[in-house]
């Protein structure tokens, strides 16, 4: 049956979000959600949307992973060629948003980008399944390809290659970003569509927590 976009909705009721529930630490309170999010067994919590902007302010986004927290901020990795890696180096600031559907949640995380050490991005990369290491090698990310066949062909010879070895080197053009959050803001959804939004922006050397409309 053809269903109409404009009537799809949904009325939320699993929680709410009050300013006595959260941690005046955005960083504690975005694990307590990833963890609640991984306890619930969602397919990808640490997937997330990273939006980025060219130099001449034109936005794009994508999902990409979550690898690490720490106290700094958050890290993922790509090619650094890449249409986002490119973006980034003359814009660096991104934002990130996290979808939990299932627990009606959102997570919307801004800040600048810098690139990590060569020695933390060769770490992670040889901790990944050695088909991965191949994919990351093959891929002329976000280039234009005349069909699929060059890049497996190329994938097939790097793996002949290196298959005694059972890892690839790390491509130079390949690494890992650390997004520095000045601001996250935390959605619950609700009912009647009041939902509640709670921010907490960087300002004066601490975080300053306020709600929004929804």
């Amino acid at each position: 049956m053809k269903r109409d976009i404009a009537e799809m909705r949904e009325n939320y009721k699993a929680g709410k979000l009050l300013e006595s529930d959260v941690d005046n630490d955005p960083f504690r309170q975005f694990k307590v959600w990833l963890d609640e999010a991984i306890k619930s067994e969602i397919p990808e919590p640490n997937a997330m949307n990273l939006a980025t902007v060219s130099a001449i302010r034109r936005p794009s986004s994508r999902i990409v992973l979550l690898k690490e927290v720490t106290i700094e901020g958050f890290i993922f990795y790509t090619n650094y060629n890449s249409k986002k890696g490119k973006e980034m180096d003359v814009n660096p600031f991104a934002a990130l948003n996290f979808l939990w559907k299932e627990l009606e949640r959102q997570v919307r995380i801004e800040g600048s980008v810098e690139k990590i050490s060569r020695e933390k991005s060769e770490q992670y990369f040889h901790s990944r399944p050695f088909e991965s290491q191949l994919g990351a090698l093959s891929s002329h990310q976000s280039q234009k390809a005349p069909d699929r066949s060059q890049l497996e062909n190329r994938f097939r010879n790097l793996k002949k290659e290196y298959q005694d070895q059972g890892k690839a080197p790390m491509p130079e053009h390949w690494g890992g970003y650390l997004l520095r959050p000045d601001y996250f803001e935390f959605w619950q959804g609700r009912e009647s569509r009041l939902h509640d939004r709670l921010a907490y922006q960087f300002k004066e050397d601490s975080w300053k927590i306020f709600r929004l409309e929804p």
